[in-house]
């Protein structure tokens, strides 16, 4: 039994993941429409469990658990927020030791450790938000998969895919979709991955 790490960002055709700092998913640049959105909910109701770094965390936590509520939402909303709010999380942080919404924190110098753990000890696909986690698993040949969202923008600046590459990612093309707006979904299996 060994889970998979998947990481799911909304990007820019330069692979930008934020124009302006503390975006945190919200620019306007974004095209998501009811079709992508509806796609984001199938997928992430059949992730076993997500893992977000502490900015991540706290931009969703900001918003979807009362989302799942707000009967001023579209229904589509309102349903990921009711996922969000239930699917169990991995919050890894420096410097928080609590959170809500079904979620435990892991922290410390052996977070990558806990992290191969789960890995190893779980099954499914497991969501991983944020830059800075997905770039200390790909450095610990942890990440297995990319679940690219690329809106037809350039951004010409901004917050990367990821914080660093030591050398060239190769990668394996295991999906492809379009959506209304331009959006296509890549996902891509990340070679070298243990």
């Amino acid at each position: 039994m060994t889970a998979r790490f998947v990481y799911w960002m909304n990007v820019s055709l330069d692979l930008r993941i934020e124009r302006e700092h503390d975006e945190q998913g919200g620019g306007d640049w974004m095209r998501i429409g009811e079709s992508l959105h509806r796609e984001f909910n199938a997928r992430a109701s059949r992730m076993t469990q997500m893992v977000q770094g502490r900015i991540v965390y706290d931009t969703m936590a900001s918003f979807w658990p009362a989302a799942r509520d707000d009967t001023d939402l579209d229904d589509v909303m309102r349903e990921y927020g009711a996922i969000w709010t239930a699917m169990p999380k991995v919050l890894v942080s420096r410097t928080r030791t609590h959170a809500e919404y079904n979620t435990r924190v892991i922290g410390g110098p052996d977070a990558i450790d806990q992290l191969a753990a789960l890995r190893a000890s779980a099954d499914g696909d497991i969501g991983v938000g944020g830059a800075t986690l997905a770039t200390a698993l790909l450095e610990a040949h942890l990440l297995d998969e990319l679940l690219l969202f690329s809106h037809p923008v350039v951004l010409g600046a901004g917050r990367p895919l990821f914080d660093r590459l030591q050398q060239p990612l190769q990668l394996d093309l295991l999906e492809e979709q379009s959506f209304a707006g331009g959006v296509v979904m890549h996902r891509y299996a990340v070679r070298g991955a243990r």
